[in-house]
């Protein structure tokens, strides 16, 4: 069973395997604490009418300040530069999973919607021109536009409060990380 609600936090621990102080062990022991109180979570699927894809996209752009390197991160419901490339990830994941759907007779018309707290990848993928400052952008993400444009994915913002993907991205205060625990349907 994959914990997706602790990967954040495993992953930057997982950082400081090599040398851990006692802080680390003790974020360690939480993380158990945790994992132990909430060992009769699960993911729950409500049943739903209209079985649509909904994809919640996200990245810190070069965010621990030891070694600049980014995180991602994108979670996916039923029913800037570096966020544009994690957004065409992102993309391709909701078309692999549109065909699995397809694969097993659920067929979905319209366009799944990947929510992003980012109004500036909206706004580079609904101009289909191609601009001197996204020319550096490398072609295989403008592929964004090409989806968008044939309605298989729809691109929409999403208010930062309720994007779940940050629960992949950054440590955050405890009463928001079991609201987005929930909106992504752990209980």
């Amino acid at each position: 069973m994959n914990q997706l609600d602790i990967m954040y936090v495993t992953s930057l621990l997982s950082r400081f395997m090599q040398n851990p102080s006692q802080m680390h062990y003790g974020a360690t022991k939480r993380i158990l604490r945790y994992l132990q109180g909430t060992i009769n979570h699960g993911i729950w699927y409500k049943p739903t009418t209209d079985p649509r894809l909904f994809g919640y996209t996200k990245s810190d752009w070069a965010g621990p300040v030891d070694d600049m390197k980014s995180t991602s991160g994108y979670a996916f419901t039923i029913g800037s530069e570096v966020q544009y490339v994690v957004v065409a990830s992102t993309t391709c994941q909701a078309i692999w999973l549109k065909r699995i759907f397809e694969d097993i007779g659920e067929c979905q018309t319209k366009a799944t919607e990947i929510l992003c707290d980012n109004k500036s990848d909206i706004v580079v993928v609904k101009n289909l021109v191609f601009h001197i400052r996204t020319k550096h952008i490398a072609i295989k993400h403008h592929f964004l536009r090409e989806v968008s444009a044939n309605k298989e994915v729809e691109l929409k913002y999403c208010k930062t409060e309720e994007q779940i993907a940050d629960i992949f991205t950054k440590a955050i205060p405890r009463p928001k990380f079991k609201l987005l625990r929930n909106m992504f349907g752990i209980t």
